[in-house]
Parts: structure tokens; C-alpha cells; sequence
């Protein structure tokens, strides 16, 4: 799980990095990507102070409203995702004279005023979420230590780098005050019938990374056959109402990612897709049960809605039969990949 926490932080602060920089308003650059960082300037104009406090609270609202997704849909259990909702974000600005420097046709921002910003980071404000401005920035624009609203609430504070003393306003910022946007939050499905198909089968692994073998695409060739290619995005951890495309012979069979009421100590995963015909929508579930720390069984659950008597036909005398000896080659070739990767541990 050590391999699947580190690359799905790395998804998670990828995708909080393309919703601040899709938050930027004001025509900043991005300079640099600093880790898990942005980098912002702006040449020959400083934002007026309800420009700034605008943008500003404009980046916050994406941050969280990402992370209310990103808790509210998620799927997977390692450590990564379930802490996700916890991450805070510190925004600093400062102003100054820039001087640039050229690295392989790359104008980046150099000098003092980008050696006193990022000192600015180490600063002793008791909070990981916070604006804070730098004493020359607030003057320029008319910041007042007294400002206060809704969402901002400033104090001074200092800081000595290097035996000089800097200066700065800076605001913590409540949640609770922030305009979270609305998202698509998929629902769970049920049924009052028994599933048109049912396999079962154990595995020697943690039903966690079962999940993350079922769920992380990048894994589906090993065992599904058929399939020329599987379209997805390779920067996004699965979680509820996430897509991927199964291209077979120049066909994009779209699927989207769903779930149902299941027992306690279950993982659920499931697909719906409305794309092959008769079918008008079919739904695969993959339910994860625990048994040991590292083995668990895993049951296969095929659900079909056909609105004709025609498709019901059609599903219930032929294509059931395709459906259930494709299934059952996949689970056996996943157990397989498996059982492989637990012989042969990279």
C-alpha cells in the first residue's frame, strides 16, 4: 500500500495544483511549480486590494471545494485519499522590483524580492491556512491592520530573517465563510432483485490493494482481454462519478463509476455503462470482503435493465452467455496478475 498512498498523494496535490491554477483570475504567470507549490507574479500592475482579496478567496473556495469532492466521492481507503480532506492552504504575496533570468528559454522570476517572498514561508502563524501580505504589498494597496470581514480578519505580525525584520498582515481563514461550489455527487444504487450473474473468488492480497488493482486503470490490460484501449485520466484517483472509455474495434464503450448499499467492513466498487447494445444499462460491481490482512474474497455482481421484451430476450438467451464466460475469464486472469505480483514483488 506504501507504492499506492505515495502515487495517489502525488494525483491528489496534481489535481489541487490544476484547480488553483484553473482559479487564477487576475492573468497571473505561473512561474514555477515548487513541489507542491505555485509560483505566481504579475508584471507592471498590482492588483487593486478588492482585486487581491478576490482572487484570493477565489483560490481558497476552489481548494476546498475539491476537497469536499474528493471526500464526499471517495472510494479508495489508503492513507493519501482518507487524509486528503485535512490538507490546508497558505497563500503569501509580496511586491517589489523583478528581475528575471532565462534557464533554457524559461523567463523566471530572480532576486531579492523572490528570496524575501519565499522566506516569507517560514513564518510563525500559528495555523496552516491563512493569506498573509507583505508590509510593502498592504501599504501599496491600501491594506489597513483594521480591515475586517466576512472572510478576513487581519493582525500584524514579523518575522527576522537574516537580522532584518520583515513586516506583514496576515488573515486565518474559516472554512465555515467560504463559498464551497456545488458538485455531482453520484448516488448509490439499488436493486430489488438478485444480481443476472455472480462470481466469487479468493485472493491472497489485502482487500485495499485489490481495490486499488480493480480501480487504477492503468492495471486493466493485465486482465481484461479484448479491449485495444482503455481512455482515462492518468492524473485522477478513481472515486464516484469518475469515467473511463473502452475502446474494442474503433467502439468507445463509456463508463462511469457508481456504487450500491453493501455491509459493514465491505469495499464496493461499481461501473455503469449504457454504451453496448441491447443492453440499455449494465452495471458491474466488484464487492471486497476481508477475510485475513492480507486475503480477502471478492464477488462479482451483474446487474442489466433492458426496457424491451425484444432486449430482455436477446440479454436473458444470448448475450448473458457472452457476459458470464468473459467475467469469469477476467476474474481468474485477475486473480492470476495477482497471484503474480505477490510471487514476484517488484
Amino acid at each position: 500500500m506504501q507504492t499506492t498512498e505515495v502515487e495517489h498523494s502525488q494525483h491528489v496535490i496534481s489535481e489541487l495544483l490544476e484547480v488553483l491554477i484553473g482559479a487564477n483570475t487576475e492573468d497571473l504567470q505561473l512561474a514555477e511549480i515548487e513541489g507542491d507549490a505555485l509560483f505566481f507574479y504579475k508584471e507592471e500592475e498590482i492588483p487593486s486590494l478588492e482585486k487581491l482579496l478576490a482572487q484570493i478567496e477565489t483560490m481558497f473556495s476552489a481548494f476546498y471545494s475539491h476537497l469536499t469532492l474528493l471526500k464526499n466521492n471517495r472510494i479508495c481507503t489508503c492513507n493519501a485519499c482518507s487524509t486528503a480532506p485535512n490538507l490546508n492552504l497558505k497563500i503569501i504575496a509580496h511586491c517589489g522590483e523583478l528581475q528575471f533570468i532565462s534557464v533554457q528559454k524559461n523567463r523566471k522570476p530572480f532576486g531579492a524580492q523572490v528570496i524575501e517572498v519565499h522566506r516569507l514561508m517560514k513564518n510563525s502563524i500559528d495555523s496552516d491556512n491563512y493569506v498573509l501580505l507583505s508590509k510593502s504589498l498592504s501599504d501599496d494597496i491600501g491594506l489597513s491592520v483594521n480591515y475586517c470581514s466576512k472572510l478576513y480578519q487581519f493582525k500584524k505580525g514579523d518575522n527576522e530573517y537574516d537580522d532584518k525584520k520583515i513586516e506583514y498582515l496576515y488573515s486565518i481563514i474559516n472554512n465555515q465563510e467560504l463559498k464551497i461550489k456545488p458538485f455531482a455527487q453520484a448516488k448509490k444504487i439499488h436493486f430489488d432483485k438478485a444480481p443476472s450473474l455472480h462470481f466469487e473468488k479468493h485472493f491472497p492480497i489485502s482487500a485495499s490493494q485489490l481495490l486499488e488493482y480493480i480501480t487504477n486503470y492503468k492495471y486493466r490490460h493485465e486482465w481484461v482481454d479484448g479491449v485495444d484501449k482503455f481512455e482515462y485520466n492518468e492524473n485522477e484517483v478513481t472515486r464516484l462519478g469518475t469515467e473511463h472509455v473502452c475502446v474494442i474495434s474503433d467502439k468507445h464503450l463509456n463508463f462511469v463509476t457508481v456504487t450500491k448499499a453493501g455491509n459493514p467492513g465491505q469495499l464496493i466498487y461499481g461501473e455503469l455503462t449504457t454504451s453496448p447494445s441491447p443492453v440499455d444499462e449494465l452495471y458491474t460491481f466488484y464487492v471486497i470482503n476481508p477475510l485475513t490482512h492480507n486475503s480477502c474474497k471478492l464477488e462479482l455482481e451483474i446487474f442489466w435493465k433492458a426496457k424491451s421484451i425484444i432486449k430482455k430476450i436477446i440479454m436473458a438467451f444470448v448475450v448473458k452467455r457472452v457476459l458470464k464466460k468473459n467475467f469469469a475469464k477476467s476474474i481468474d486472469d485477475l486473480h492470476n496478475f495477482v497471484s503474480k505480483i505477490e510471487l514476484n514483488p517488484q
